[in-house]
């Protein structure tokens, strides 16, 4: 059985009508095996994923098939919200569906293929592009897209985590990026937690903005 739900289809971009009051929001990211390279989820698996709220980090590791079982599990036990991801849409939500059917898991995500994501930067491997996205009752937001298109535009920046993050005083955890499998546990731990915590941190600076590129599945 195919564990995630995969559909190649057009779907309306809409916004939410939200207040500017944020619903739950959930900073999620994944950290993958840089042994063999970390960006083709063919060959490389997820290492360690986390999952950050409002005031709490959780971090998933160890073998990958139970590490996303116990992922599935906290995500579908939080209450309904929004699960924020930086680039998520091209990299983090489409490896994730990968590994799983890799394991013939089941996941409650669903990624649905949006061709507003295929005119920039090299595509996962095996993806034509992007993806928006739910899982269970949280809808998705990429927090890169929201930066991308308002300052990144306005301003020329980049749009890196990192580099944004410093830019608005918060204190990113940093390491080598191609050398993840060199890291303790206690360091990947922290790292990817981080980055967790800082995804969800950004998109809730630019909610006003943010909540209008809620993915939205019909």
């Amino acid at each position: 059985m195919i564990g995630v739900s995969l559909q190649i289809t057009r779907v309306r971009g809409d916004p939410m009508d939200l207040t500017t009051t944020p619903p739950p929001t959930y900073g999620l990211d994944i950290e993958t095996d840089t042994t063999t390279g970390g960006l083709d989820p063919a060959t490389a698996a997820i290492v360690a994923v986390a999952l950050a709220g409002d005031g709490w980090q959780r971090v998933f590791d160890g073998p990958e098939h139970h590490l996303l079982t116990e992922l599935d599990t906290a995500i579908r036990e939080l209450d309904p919200g929004v699960l924020v991801t930086w680039n998520g849409s091209r990299f983090d939500l489409p490896f994730l569906a990968d590994r799983a059917n890799l394991h013939d898991q089941q996941l409650g995500l669903r990624i649905v293929a949006d061709r507003r994501f295929r005119t920039y930067r090299d595509p996962l491997p095996g993806h034509e592009g992007g993806y928006v996205a739910a899982w269970y009752h949280h809808q998705h937001l990429d927090a890169y897209q929201v930066y991308r298109r308002d300052v990144g535009a306005s301003l020329g920046l980049p749009c890196g985590l990192k580099p944004l993050a410093r830019m608005v005083g918060l204190r990113p955890v940093e390491v080598d990026r191609e050398n993840i499998h060199r890291l303790s546990a206690a360091e990947l731990a922290e790292y990817v937690a981080s980055d967790a915590v800082l995804t969800r941190e950004l998109a809730l600076r630019r909610w006003a903005n943010a909540c209008r590129s809620i993915d939205q599945l019909t």
